[in-house]
């Protein structure tokens, strides 16, 4: 009797086709003419099998706020789910996680992130994957926003932290809206240059102005009168010739 039951099993699950109702009830004659099973013997085998579940797969789904084909029951608890016949019997099994609520099944996006990585390195952007034209692609106004916040933001900091003065600043504002500097990196050198130029500047005006006082001191030093040391000239130059005199009538 096992082994025919095997073997009607076995003919009738392997079939692909799609069983009706009226096909399971024909199914279910034919195993009882067959075999001789009796229907107290066919409820005592359905006993034994999984029971129903129905009842609580739509409570579940109720209490879970989903389909009920999101709705995951353990099949190794089957005997203690059927003994719940309330929702409130459903929360605590969720709780204790014979059922759970399964995860929406998405688009994977491992592939898309595989070639963004690779986009990044510089793959997969040669002419023949570019559609539209340069400026379709990004806009050059969008690029001429980008540049001029960030040299803007750099000359603000500077300002703020006393680096350079408001002079300065209106300089170099105004030669970033001329579109002199092409990054920030040659905007930080032009105001280190900008900025040594200024200090060589002022170094050279002190000394010029040191030169010009001590040249200006020297010329009222030769400005002033020296009439004692004309006086002393001028009497060793009577005394000499007198002594001279003395010496020869002596």
């Amino acid at each position: 009797l096992g082994q025919r039951m095997k073997a009607l099993f076995f003919f009738f699950f392997s079939s692909r086709r799609r069983h009706t109702r009226s096909s399971l009830v024909s199914w279910a004659r034919r195993c009882v003419q067959e075999t001789g099973i009796n229907a107290e013997y066919m409820g005592y085998l359905r006993s034994k099998g999984m029971p129903n579940l129905r009842l609580q797969k739509r409570l579940a789904a109720s209490v879970l706020k989903c389909g009920q084909k999101r709705v995951w029951l353990d099949p190794n608890e089957a005997s203690e789910i059927a003994l719940a016949n309330s929702r409130k019997n459903i929360r605590k099994l969720f709780k204790d996680g014979l059922i759970i609520k399964r995860h929406i099944h998405l688009h994977s996006r491992s592939r898309v992130r595989r070639m963004k990585e690779a986009k990044r390195k510089g793959r997969h952007t040669g002419m023949g994957k570019r559609e539209g034209t340069i400026n379709a692609r990004i806009s050059y106004k969008v690029l001429w926003m980008r540049r001029i916040r960030i040299l803007r933001r750099l000359l603000r900091k500077y300002r703020e932290l006393k680096k350079i003065d408001k002079h300065l600043y209106h300089s170099f504002y105004m030669k970033c809206k001329g579109n002199q500097f092409k990054n920030k990196y040659v905007l930080i050198e032009a105001v280190h240059k900008a900025k040594s130029e200024e200090k060589r500047a002022k170094e050279l005006g002190a000394q010029a102005e040191a030169k010009k006082a001590k040249k200006k001191k020297g010329d009222e030093k030769k400005e002033e009168p020296k009439p004692a040391a004309k006086d002393e000239k001028k009497a060793e130059q009577i005394i000499l010739p007198i002594k001279i005199i003395n010496q020869w009538h002596n």
